[in-house]
């Protein structure tokens, strides 16, 4: 049997070692050959393929990024890139593909499941927001880049009086911010899922002011946005799954601060530092096991499905039932963030 893995969207820490699972396990126990497909969908539109064997797995698990490459491709926007696709498919007698990536990489590979393209997705979004899987893999270092950043600036903030605000990732889902600001100790946490007002932020930090606490840290994730207002974004421009850039919010944020209490305000703005570098331990472990998860599926013949992480277990959900609705902030746990707030 032949099967094929591709990496698409955003990289994330942790997408070796699912690479290196598959090969692994597909390799000394199935007796698979196993195919790299370059950058994604592209990749596959392409013919972009290459063999992976247990040689060009070693040393990968602890490396970030991925050693495929990505892309945010779209072969629904491509001209028949859906028949390149099942062309490629064919040359290369790919027997299954193993598609790992987030919303908009397994929405791709649910439609062309629908089309008789026999695949398994395995969940990756740094965000955490896949529904059918308890975490992601790549979440759990970005938390943990969130709150070695805020420890660095609780000093110099407390030394100059400011307020810090640290702008993190999260288009539709404050996961990142709430952990990474409840880890860090963050005095304030904005998040998309509810909508800030900014009167309420300057009344926190000045209510902090008068117990004696001279610094403020705020959190805000780039997707959230003010009430009556809409996203904070980069360019009008959107990518071929119709995304526009967000960023900015920190700035805006910022601004409005000074603007409203006149206390001398910084933005630090993380951006694609939570992606790099060494995945942790519990990412590492996490991505493996998924990535035996998806090669026992392909053995197994059941095709259409996407593995998880549900309490301890690895589970497999339909891909239909995975990308139903998007998993975001529950109030329970803003509301554990909001004790700490001001």
């Amino acid at each position: 049997m032949r099967v094929g893995i591709l990496t698409g969207g955003g990289d994330c820490p942790g997408l070796n070692a699912v690479i290196r699972a598959v090969v692994r396990k597909g390799i000394t126990y199935y007796n698979f050959d196993v195919l790299g497909i370059k950058n994604g969908w592209l990749g596959l539109i392409e013919g972009r393929i290459i063999p992976l064997d247990l040689n060009a797995i070693s040393g990968i698990l602890p490396r970030g990024g991925t050693i495929l490459g990505t892309t945010r491709t779209n072969p629904f926007k491509i001209e028949d890139g859906v028949g390149k696709i099942f062309a490629q498919i064919e040359k290369f007698e790919m027997d299954a593909v193993i598609a790992v990536g987030g919303e908009d990489t397994l929405g791709v590979a649910l439609k062309l499941c629908d089309r008789g393209l026999r695949c398994v997705g395995v969940p990756k979004t740094i965000d955490n927001d896949l529904s059918g899987t308890d975490y992601t893999f790549g979440f759990d270092t970005a938390v943990s880049i969130v709150t070695e950043a805020l420890d660095r600036l609780h000093t110099t903030a407390e030394a100059h009086h400011r307020v810090m605000v640290v702008e993190v990732m999260g288009r539709h889902a404050g996961w990142i911010a709430v952990e990474g600001g409840i880890a860090g100790g963050a005095d304030i946490i904005l998040i998309p899922e509810f909508p800030f007002d900014i009167e309420d932020i300057c009344s926190q930090i000045i209510k902090r002011r008068e117990r004696g606490k001279s610094f403020s840290i705020v959190v805000v994730a780039e997707g959230a946005q003010p009430k009556d207002a809409s996203l904070i974004t980069q360019t009008d421009e959107r990518d071929s799954f119709g995304h526009v850039r967000l960023g900015g919010i920190g700035t805006m944020i910022a601004r409005e601060i000074e603007r409203c209490i006149h206390i001398e305000t910084r933005v630090t703005v993380l951006g694609h530092v939570q992606r790099g570098g060494t995945p942790t331990a519990f990412d590492r472990v996490l991505a493996t096991r998924l990535g035996i998860a998806a090669i026992d599926l392909v053995h197994e013949g059941t095709f259409g499905h996407m593995v998880g992480l549900q309490g301890n277990k690895v589970v497999s959900v339909p891909l239909s039932e995975a990308l139903a609705e998007l998993k975001t902030v529950d109030k329970d746990l803003y509301d554990i963030a909001k004790v700490f707030f001001g």
